[in-house]
């Protein structure tokens, strides 16, 4: 009973990915706030160690350092002192895998080989990112990362320069993403509680369904990050003091929102219009650059309007960073992820070399990059958007290839296309492919003659690495996976 099931469950995910429904969802646009800075951190640290490169004469360990430099892309709104540690770990990741890519590549590693090692560490990587709740690029990076690698070493004395490179870009790409903590260190804490005091506001006088629940979460997420960027108060620090009473006004604030939210809870308590209207100015200021709203619970009238306070969760201490990663290392839905995800990566990347294509680890890296969805809905909807994004982007840079840049402009169009990249990427995963696919081909180049046959090949690899992908996620669904279903199945 439990195989037919499952062979049904297996039959109808196939035929969603085959739905001209599930097509068009692929090309929808998603609503996105604050896309700016992650885009201006990565853009600014990709300049630097670009430039340096240049300047030092070393264009293709440039392009090294700049893979480095994309560490500044991952923790996306992470309050800074959980950032840094994540940071921390992606940099390791980027120079670990840098560091087996140069070794392959001087020990002479038949390819086959190559992609079973490479795959098994995007395996790894995607539990680590995923027991430590790292968001960003995942673990395609690292592949890309040690794909260089291994084309760049043909013997021992090749090995050093890279890493060396990456390990720079890396502390580039570091320093850049976290440089505003000294002006702003409150920032990604502001934003959180702009997002959670607009979820409420959303509610409208619309107390029922999912949105409530997810409103709550939100100020719940808030609230962590509020306490987390606050950190242990330190008497004797001016900046911790005043940290701390600013963090307290976020509080505050939180608190509003709770409450207003507690109204739809209490029968007859009229309108919420007056609480909801002074949210939403609270909302616009936070999401100025600088400045928080001075607020107390007294000013908004919406706990005694509830009738009492609501239950808050300003004393709670978030899970240690650390130990709460122990706990998800244990998670057998991530160990599945991470298993399947190495399956198709190798699969991928076997199909490609038996079918003669110049790049087999692009098409491993499609595999990987349509698997790091968080369902088979949205494993589906990457495949489409990583396949029709690179058509569209390889023939960008078919274009972009035959014209036989030198290194300064292929430099200034890889920060361009960077920085696109990382504005589109909470929009809509296609566009964000598209300018993915002519930055990394002209990242690839530096220093070396790519021609635009590159880009078709990169079509093709993808088209392997994303069927098969799909097919993977597919066989090896989880019966408790019902996203790609219609809703009136779901609910059954």
């Amino acid at each position: 009973m439990t195989s037919n099931a499952r062979f049904r469950h297996t039959g109808t995910a196939l035929a969603h990915s085959l739905a001209p429904a599930t097509w068009r969802g692929a090309f929808s646009m998603r609503p996105a706030d604050a896309i700016f800075t992650t885009a201006i951190k990565v853009g600014i640290a990709a300049t630097l160690v670009l430039i340096a490169g240049g300047l030092a004469g070393q264009p293709q360990l440039a392009g090294m350092a700049a893979l480095g430099a994309l560490t500044s892309a991952f923790g996306r709104y992470q309050p800074y002192r959980r950032l840094g540690r994540m940071m921390g770990i992606v940099g390791v990741g980027m120079i670990v895998a840098m560091a087996i890519g140069v070794l392959l590549g001087a020990t002479g590693v038949p390819m086959a080989l190559q992609i079973v090692i490479l795959s098994l560490l995007a395996g790894l990587a995607s539990h680590v990112f995923t027991a430590f709740r790292i968001s960003g690029p995942g673990a395609v990076i690292l592949v890309f990362a040690a794909g260089a690698g291994s084309g760049y070493a043909h013997s021992f004395a090749d090995v050093a320069p890279p890493i060396i490179a990456v390990a720079i870009g890396v502390v580039v790409g570091w320093f850049a993403a976290m440089a505003p903590v000294v002006w702003v260190p409150l920032a990604p804490s502001r934003l959180a509680v702009a997002r959670g005091i607009a979820a409420v506001v959303s509610l409208g006088t619309d107390d029922a369904g999912p949105r409530r629940a997810a409103a709550a979460a939100a100020l719940r997420s808030a609230r962590d990050s509020v306490t987390v960027s606050a950190g242990s108060l330190r008497e004797n620090s001016s900046r911790s003091r005043r940290l701390h009473q600013d963090a307290d006004h976020l509080h505050l604030l939180l608190d509003d929102a709770e409450a207003t939210l507690a109204l739809f809870d209490v029968p007859g308590s009229g309108s919420h219009a007056d609480a909801l209207t002074l949210l939403t100015q609270h909302e616009l200021e936070l999401r100025k650059v600088r400045g928080i709203p001075k607020v107390s619970l007294r000013q908004t009238g919406a706990a005694s309007t509830a009738g009492e306070n609501p239950p808050s969760s300003r004393g709670t201490t978030p899970p240690a960073f650390w130990a709460a990663a122990r706990c998800e290392f244990a998670s057998r839905s991530s160990f599945h992820q991470a298993l399947r995800m190495a399956i198709a990566a190798a699969l991928s990347g076997w199909v490609a070399v038996a079918l003669g294509l110049g790049h087999p680890l692009w098409a491993t890296m499609g595999a990987i990059a349509a698997l790091q969805g968080l369902n088979y809905a949205s494993t589906v909807q990457r495949s489409i958007q990583r396949l029709v994004g690179n058509v569209v982007g390889a023939a960008v840079a078919v274009v972009l290839l035959s014209l036989s840049l030198g290194f300064w402009p292929s430099v200034a169009l890889v920060v361009l296309f960077q920085v696109l990249a990382e504005l589109l990427v909470l929009k809509n995963y296609t566009l964000t492919t598209i300018a993915v696919t002519p930055m990394a081909l002209i990242m690839t180049g530096l220093g070396t003659h790519l021609g635009p046959d590159a880009a078709l090949s990169r079509v093709a690899d993808t088209l392997v690495g994303v069927v098969i992908g799909t097919l993977v996620a597919a066989l090896s669904i989880s019966l408790a996976d019902r996203h790609h279903l219609p809703k009136e199945s779901h609910e059954a």
